[in-house]
């Protein structure tokens, strides 16, 4: 999801500058955010403007799951502070005994972004499928502004949800956000992981220092980075209102080719859009991780407290933007521990969705090795 934001804010400026102009750019968009970003935050507010409810954003993921093949339950599993985490669960009789995977997804996503992969996972092993703290059918309770407080917050909430559902031991994989909480997680319970697959991992390097000087950037373009770093990555497509959907559609128009052997229609689109205009939680959590796309606290400083017993495999996509020299790093800090990294031919940061086949076989390779 970090993609379509990064589309959608670029798409936005554009239109605006070419509307009002450079030199009345500031004051313009200004006076806009002013009168209409403060009510359109209310979540309230949302269902009247927004076209989105409860209701709809369960229909769009049962839409998504609808050629699901294997049997699954759904329920939302009680963690502390009246909260709620989405889950669906695939169990059974005969891959009971097997060491259950644990599926994270990443920003701004849910559990039916897998409809590609839960049936072949799930052959060979019980596969949890869990919306993240904040997110999807979730509850969405206020984080802290805090980057390690909120990080912790969606890691104890993991555990939570463990103890409820009664796992002893899993295999996580998580991607893009996903991936990092996979890791805190594991550095924090380091007993009960049996191994850790990333797939296309968000926030392990450090961000580069540039030096200002070398890529001068406009005064207009400075006041306006400053006056949009109040607001979550994804407020334009709340700000739109009723022209949200269209939006998700035109500007990511790949996600229908990443599901077309299942969906022919905006159903994809559909379910991202109703994921991302309920009341931003989960996002406002993220957006105090970062600084600039980048986290304020970079997992790669943290790899040292993973123990080395704890296997790892990190899955990239060979056409993807995200650079894999983190997974070379962490294999170079982990010399005497088990680091596989796995490059997908014709993948891009979707690896499931874009390649489901040979991520799905890659991944039940690597399980394998766990029982």
């Amino acid at each position: 999801m970090a993609e379509q934001v990064e589309a959608a804010s670029t798409g936005l400026v554009q239109r605006v500058v070419s509307v009002v102009g450079a030199h009345s750019l500031v004051s313009s968009v200004w006076g806009y955010v002013d009168r209409t970003i403060r009510w359109c935050w209310i979540p309230s507010w949302l269902p009247s403007w927004c076209p989105t409810s409860q209701s709809q954003l369960q229909s769009a993921e049962d839409k998504m799951l609808r050629y699901v093949d294997n049997a699954f339950s759904k329920q939302h599993v009680p963690i502390s502070n009246g909260n709620l985490l989405w889950t669906l669960t695939f169990s059974s009789d005969c891959v009971k005994n097997k060491t259950p995977m644990v599926l994270l997804h990443g920003f701004g996503s849910g559990v039916a972004i897998w409809a590609q992969n839960l049936d072949a996972l799930s052959q060979h092993r019980p596969v949890f499928a869990l919306d993240l703290l904040g997110f999807g059918q979730s509850s969405r309770p206020m984080f802290s502004s805090d980057a390690h407080e909120a990080e912790d917050q969606f890691v104890e909430s993991v555990e939570q949800w463990r103890a409820q559902v009664g796992l002893e031991s899993m295999i996580l994989l998580g991607h893009n956000l996903g991936g990092y909480l996979a890791v805190s997680y594991s550095i924090k319970y380091p007993g009960r992981v049996r191994h850790i697959v990333l797939v296309e991992p968000w926030g392990f390097p450090t961000r580069p220092d540039t030096v200002e000087a070398d890529r001068p950037i406009p005064v207009w373009i400075k006041a306006l980075g400053a006056m949009f770093s109040p607001f979550n990555p994804l407020a334009g497509l709340r700000l739109v209102g009723p022209l949200g959907p269209t939006l998700v559609q035109t500007l990511r128009p790949d996600f229908k080719k990443k599901f077309s052997s299942m969906f022919s229609d905006n159903t994809v689109s559909d379910y991202i859009y109703h994921l991302n205009v309920q009341t931003p939680s989960g996002e406002t959590a993220f957006k105090n991780m970062t600084a600039n796309g980048w986290a304020k606290r970079p997992m790669l400083q943290r790899m040292d407290q993973l123990q080395p017993e704890i296997p790892l495999t990190i899955i990239y996509g060979s056409r993807s933007s995200i650079d894999s020299n983190s997974g070379i790093t962490i294999k170079e800090m982990r010399p005497h521990s088990h680091v596989e990294i796995i490059m997908i031919r014709g993948a891009g940061h979707y690896v499931y969705a874009d390649q489901p086949e040979d991520f799905n076989s890659q991944v039940l390779q690597v399980c394998d090795k766990v029982d």
